[in-house]
């Protein structure tokens, strides 16, 4: 175990990987939402194409970060969960409840770039790795497929924000309702919680 997992706090690695994820999202969501709308429809549109393709690499980026972050929690595990004076009744039932929240994100994390890259390949296109070279598509194009998928990955993409939101909130529960560091540990910008504070 790390020393910062001792000390009761994630460590810089964790933060960083932590922040990036964060962000990376909300660029991805943000452009795969209202990215027609910002640059115009069409494969014409130049504002269009350069939109769809920081989305892609917004999505790749958060699928190679997930795969650092993955192995990186298993080697480095989290520190336990903060001690507050409602432990006797919260920890019963809300530590299940973060763990299945984490299981989840990581799965979204994973599986909506996924989605979104046979959704890039099912409408016949290369997939663009960050402007330094692609890989062509080993699908012939496939309207009725490429729906689907389109379907499916704004869906998933749609659910992590989601889940993403309610883990935000938790966090956000613990550092105003009780008064713990739970959040601080991640955001170590924050004022410790003080306890005695209500």
């Amino acid at each position: 175990m790390s020393s910062d997992a001792i000390l009761n706090k994630y460590g810089p690695t964790s933060r960083l990987l932590h922040w990036l994820t964060v962000l990376l999202v909300i660029l991805a969501w943000t452009l795969g939402t209202f990215g027609e709308d910002l640059f115009g429809e069409g494969e014409e549109a130049a504002g269009a194409v350069a939109g769809l393709n920081i989305h892609i690499w917004a999505g790749l980026a958060i699928l190679l970060i997930v795969a650092l972050r993955f192995p990186w929690r298993i080697a480095n595990p989290p520190p336990p969960a903060e001690a507050n004076e409602f432990n006797r009744w919260l920890i019963s039932w809300t530590d299940p409840a973060a763990r299945l929240t984490h299981y989840a994100l990581y799965l979204l994390l994973f599986a909506v770039p996924i989605v979104g890259i046979l959704l890039q390949f099912s409408r016949g296109h290369a997939l663009p790795l960050f402007g330094l070279a692609e890989i062509a598509s080993p699908l012939s194009a496939d309207r009725g497929l490429a729906h689907n998928l389109k379907e499916l990955h704004e869906v998933l993409a749609d659910l992590l924000v989601i889940v993403a939101l309610l883990h935000a909130g938790a966090a956000i529960v613990h550092h105003v309702v009780f008064r713990d560091n739970t959040l601080v540990r991640m955001a170590p910008w924050l004022r410790k919680a003080d306890p005695k504070v209500r």
